[in-house]
């Protein structure tokens, strides 16, 4: 068989494949030209999901009537000239073959006018060389139309989806690059219908717009910057996790990538804050030296290459795990709609009424040492406050069924769920004195014995050590029973069987040596759940207060370790609103 050269159309339409998946695919590429030409405002039409018709007007630069032949062919852009631009790009487009690809097997139409021409000009490509070039009528800036995708191949053609998926891909490729450009207004027509429309504005305003108010009264926001790194956007509060991974945005210099080192990277710092089944929502932004990524992985530009993989990784999940560190968190007004909200009265001898703060705040001194009494719930006491000291958490003024701790602080209402926050608490401690391999053992007044299955009590006796090395001190005294005489100092309680229990399940499970290296963090907060104050433990107001100050002194107190939040903030406002006040 003779090897032969092949035409440049057939050339372009073998690229398509590479380029050009769906229309979602060719929306991409204009829009990232729009934005690459200095656009400020952007204008989107489709028409049956952009399989009849993709228009995408923009008012940047602009390109010269002699260049419009050039803009089709293929490899040609004014974006590189040399190895060494390639090496560095900046742009989102750059290989200069987009749109001659999307030419080969479209009727495309291409119309723009510069700043410093009287008019514009217009060029037409159907599936093969294009017209020559005519005037036309046509502000500063350039308007792209792609008909009838794939109309010249019938086989690619069938492989496209009904309408409405075809739209919803579109969509989806408009919000998310409209969600990395908020300087840029954008808007999108869907046959003869605005189905989206973002002015220009700050970018918590434009990720609402996208992500949803929920997103946006919960998010963190994230800054860090570092030898020539900047991460910064929105990650999403761990209590308001999804049933996918549909509003996880990554992008670096600009551009939307998948990848999957970003995708490890920002997964870890969500691991022990949000349950297993459940992905975070974010926003995130990394800013690089062009020279220290590689964009040129594959024709659709989503996928990226690093060159120094590792230093990147680390600095994004402390740069995360810093950000959700941080306390903070707005309840939603709709989540205590007015119209079914029955206000508590206590029953005469309930604790129910707000007494006032300040009656409290000398009684956070007599918060008493565990080693001194073992019902003691904290620590050692913390300082008192002064007078007009402030805290975030407040202080607290009853105890609400034996399961929540309301307070009063600056801002209003605080609503903490004490056992979820203890466990939090004792959680982060175990990591550190685990870590410092400093887990001591206290010795129980009485050793608590307690029935146990022959599986179980092998397991007591095969990993005495180990177990041990923990804090619990557990040992067989017949086939059938076992004795607790001690327990890790953070979590001894009335729970000790209990606790007990599930290590030596967990070992059944999966083997001591996993327990202790790769499911540590289970292993831990197994323990601070059991160790944590259970429902219906009576606290005195003091030891609610050193619950409160413990939570602001810990990290990532605004959930559990099982993803639940510890508390929530209602503002003056939002009890204002929920009893009409001023209507």
């Amino acid at each position: 068989m003779t090897i032969r050269l092949l035409p440049d159309t057939l050339i372009s339409q073998i690229a398509v494949g590479e380029v050009v998946e769906r229309p979602a695919s060719v929306l991409k590429e204009l829009l990232e030209n729009a934005l690459d030409a200095g656009a400020q405002s952007i204008s989107v039409t489709l028409v049956e999901g952009g399989i009849k018709l993709i228009r995408v007007t923009d008012d940047g630069s602009g390109i010269a009537r002699d260049e419009l032949a050039l803009a089709l062919a293929r490899h040609a852009t004014r974006k590189i000239a040399s190895l060494a631009d390639l090496e560095r790009v900046a742009t989102l487009g750059f290989r200069g073959e987009a749109l001659a690809s999307i030419a080969s097997v479209a009727r495309v139409t291409l119309c723009s006018r510069t700043a410093t021409t009287p008019h514009g000009a217009t060029i037409q490509a159907e599936g093969g060389p294009p017209t020559a070039v005519e005037p036309a009528a046509h502000g500063q800036g350039t308007t792209i139309d792609v008909a009838d995708l794939y109309f010249n191949t019938p086989a690619r053609r069938k492989f496209l989806r009904m309408e409405a998926t075809e739209y919803a891909h579109c969509a989806e490729t408009f919000h998310r690059i409209a969600l990395a450009r908020h300087d840029v207004a954008m808007s999108l027509r869907h046959n003869g219908r605005v189905t989206a429309h973002f002015p220009r504005g700050e970018a918590l305003t434009r990720a609402t717009a996208i992500l949803g108010e929920t997103f946006a009264q919960g998010c963190r926001p994230v800054d860090e910057s570092i030898a020539g790194l900047r991460l910064y956007g929105f990650a999403g509060d761990p209590a308001v996790g999804r049933g996918n991974r549909d509003h996880q945005f990554a992008y670096v210099n600009g551009r939307f990538v998948r990848d999957k080192l970003l995708a490890h990277a920002t997964r870890d710092p969500y691991t022990d804050v949000m349950h297993g089944d459940r992905f975070p929502a974010f926003a995130l932004f990394l800013d690089i030296d062009p020279s220290a990524v590689d964009v040129n992985v594959h024709p659709a530009k989503t996928e990226v290459r690093f060159r120094d993989s590792r230093a990147v990784h680390q600095f994004i999940v402390r740069a995360l795990s810093k950000a959700l560190a941080v306390t903070g968190r707005q309840a939603p007004p709709s989540a205590l709609p007015a119209n079914t909200f029955t206000p508590y009265r206590p029953m005469q001898g309930e604790l129910g009424v707000v007494q006032p703060v300040a009656a409290y705040t000398a009684m956070i001194s007599a918060i008493r040492d565990r080693s001194e009494n073992a019902t003691a719930l904290l620590g050692t006491p913390r300082p008192q406050p002064t007078e007009n000291a402030t805290r975030p958490l407040g202080y607290a003024i009853a105890q609400l069924h034996g399961i929540y701790v309301p307070a009063q602080n600056e801002v209003g209402l605080v609503q903490v769920d004490m056992h979820a926050a203890h466990e939090r608490i004792l959680y982060e401690k175990l990591k550190t004195t685990l870590a410092q391999q400093k887990v001591t053992a206290q010795s129980l007044l009485i050793p608590i014995t307690f029935t146990a299955d022959l599986l179980e009590v092998a397991a007591a006796e095969e990993h005495r050590a180990a177990l041990a090395s923990i804090g619990l001190e557990i040992a067989p005294v017949s086939p059938t029973t076992l004795v607790v005489r001690g327990a890790p100092a953070l979590v001894i309680d009335d729970d000790v069987p209990a606790l007990a229990r599930a290590l030596l399940q967990d070992i059944r499970d999966y083997g001591i040596s996993q327990v202790l290296s790769q499911r540590q963090d289970e292993l831990l907060s197994t323990m601070a759940c059991h160790g944590a104050v259970r429902a219906n433990r009576q606290l005195s107001i003091a030891e609610m207060n050193a619950l409160l100050r413990e939570m602001e002194e810990t990290e990532r107190a605004g959930n559990c370790n099982h993803g639940r939040p510890t508390w929530y903030q209602m503002s003056m406002a939002d009890l204002d609103r929920l009893f009409m006040r001023g209507r």
